[in-house]
């Protein structure tokens, strides 16, 4: 069985992307657009990990991340944020709203295979095979 994963990015070329590549990697994957969405469908779907970009409309990351960490129904879903922003201070924030790992954009799209895997194996259940990957995003 596959395993489930939420993308939440308003930036359709990178969602793509990352959807594209995390569906050949073997996941079964949903996009969200906004942050209000990725809510709803985390809500509702209770995806096994959300790759959730921090700058959206209609409610940022931070926010969402926030939200779903404080609700017992999604507080053990992995999440790994994705931003434009370098600097440690927003990473700090990111990871005090309750995010599992961070990653930068630009980012190697083997890096965001490996983050996933990594965190879906800490959470439990069967490990993934991730097929490789090379290309960046």
């Amino acid at each position: 069985m596959k395993r489930r994963l939420l993308v939440v990015d308003d930036e359709p070329s990178i969602a793509k992307i990352v959807r594209k590549q995390l569906e050949v990697a073997g996941y079964e994957v949903t996009v969200a657009v906004d942050g209000l969405e990725g809510l709803t469908i985390a809500r509702e779907a209770l995806p096994e990990l959300i790759v959730l970009d921090v700058m959206l409309p209609k409610m940022n990351g931070v926010e969402v991340c926030s939200t779903l960490k404080q609700d017992p129904k999604t507080r053990q879903i992995p999440i790994l944020m994705l931003t434009a922003k370098a600097q440690r201070q927003d990473q700090d924030t990111g990871l005090q709203a309750g995010a599992d790992a961070f990653l930068t954009k630009p980012f190697q799209l083997e890096e965001l295979l490996e983050k996933v895997k990594t965190l879906l194996e800490r959470s439990g259940g069967p490990p993934q095979t991730v097929t490789d990957a090379t290309t960046s995003a």
